[in-house]
């Protein structure tokens, strides 16, 4: 069912509002991330806690709705400690960095066509442009340097070593992220985001190009550096990662304030571009189910559904190791993001231009052929090393069992007498 709406914004729409009008709908932005990561603290820690059978927050305020709020003051009000060796300048920058691109790149979502807000028909998104969705990766890109400085400038190899991981993981993921976004453009024909919603109003493309959405889930769990990729805070093996040398103060609360911004910005983007945007979930009839303000509420429950999600994904699946993590993103993410981006190439082409129709088979063909010739070959050759690996390790593992004096595993000879037959006086005394 085709639900085209004569509201639907487009390009042209934007820029001709009131500079009153702009301004409520920029606080009216701010206001909501700010409640989002508030409540979004406490859903987090509750939903985490019902999958563990506790209860969670439920002390401050009902439910206790209020234990953000009491983290946020107590943050707020502890004191401000400085490293003595830290570059003040840099070091005070940082978290804002990591807080203002992920706020900017949020103004380019659409919550809803056409609205009615005080008598001025305008549409609920801040700024639209014909290239948002690269506004976004830009932004994105721009906040990976607020985690390096703060690694940088804190003066600590555990928080540098937590910084460069960041830029290796944002470089690897970001890449991949880009080429999922390459067949939403090629269908789209746009980059603007309120018309990939509006191109979306047949089909969603998480399901007319289901690869793609597949990739770009990964890579959001990757680019916001949540578990299982939450890897520029290896605990384990790097104290606290880049923000080591930040106390609990507000420092760090706009450090967590700018992670929960990444996450929420990639759920965002995955409503958009995937999702259908502020378009109904099924095909409906009813009028006022795709008019005024019903399409933001269609785009909030699919914001916190992903959102939900990524909470689960969280609550389910242990961190992975590094080198498994740029393995993902370089060898398999990318090389299959390029194939399918080919195959999609092919596919438009064939359904644009008839003419073409034969070339255009042929060359989905040849992908596809190609494709999984290169996955088997790899197949093949990753099973190989393994098996080499393990043939190796079992031949260094019987080796240093034979030799104990070789720095092996102490076996005793097996001509020594029975040890639970041995009687206690037989023990000569001061023997531990």
């Amino acid at each position: 069912m085709t639900h085209v709406l004569a509201a639907d914004p487009t390009l042209a729409d934007f820029g001709k509002d009131p500079l009153w009008i702009t301004i409520i709908k920029a606080v009216m932005l701010f206001v909501f991330l700010m409640l989002g990561i508030l409540f979004g603290v406490w859903f987090e820690r509750k939903l985490i806690a019902r999958m563990q059978h506790r209860y969670g927050p439920n002390r401050a305020g009902k439910f206790g709705l209020l234990q953000s709020v009491a983290d946020g003051l107590k943050m707020g009000l502890k004191e401000d400690l400085f490293p003595r060796t830290v570059d003040k300048v840099l070091y005070l920058l940082a978290p804002v960095i990591m807080v203002i691109p992920a706020f900017l790149a949020f103004s380019i979502v659409p919550f809803a066509p056409m609205v009615n807000l005080f008598g001025v028909q305008t549409p609920l998104q801040l700024v639209d442009l014909p290239v948002a969705v690269l506004f976004m990766l830009a932004m994105g890109a721009v906040s990976v340097y607020g985690v390096v400085l703060a690694g940088w400038s804190s003066r600590s190899p555990y928080a540098l070593l937590g910084g460069l991981r960041s830029a290796a993981q944002v470089v690897s993921y970001e890449i991949a992220m880009g080429l999922s976004f390459v067949a939403v453009f090629i269908f789209a024909g746009t980059l603007s985001t309120s018309e990939i919603v509006k191109a979306q109003a047949e089909t969603w493309y998480a399901v007319l190009l289901i690869p793609s959405f597949l990739i770009y889930v990964v890579c959001m769990f990757g680019e916001a550096a949540r578990i299982p990729f939450d890897l520029p805070e290896g605990e384990g093996e790097l104290v606290g990662g880049f923000q080591t040398e930040y106390s609990s103060s507000l420092k760090f609360a706009l450090i967590m304030m700018g992670e929960y911004l990444h996450t929420f910005t990639a759920s965002a983007i995955a409503v958009t571009l995937f999702l259908g945007g502020w378009r109904a979930p099924l095909p409906m009839e009813w009028e006022w189910a795709h008019t005024g303000w019903m399409p933001a509420l269609w785009f909030f429950i699919k914001f916190v559904l992903t959102f939900c999600f990524i909470v689960w994904v969280r609550a389910s699946l242990p961190r992975v190791r590094y080198d498994q993590l740029m393995s993902l993103g370089w060898k398999v993410l990318i090389p299959v993001n390029l194939a399918w981006i080919l195959l999609v190439a092919a596919v438009r082409n064939i359904v644009v231009n008839e003419d073409n129709r034969m070339i255009g088979v042929a060359l989905g063909a040849v992908i596809v052929v190609g494709a999984l010739a290169i996955w088997m070959r790899f197949d093949t050759v990753n099973q190989r090393r393994k098996e080499a690996r393990k043939a190796e390790v079992d031949a260094e593992f019987e080796q240093l069992s034979n030799e104990p004096a070789a720095g092996g595993f102490p076996v005793p000879p097996l001509d020594l007498p029975h040890y639970h037959g041995v009687q206690h006086k037989e023990i000569p005394s001061g023997t531990n």
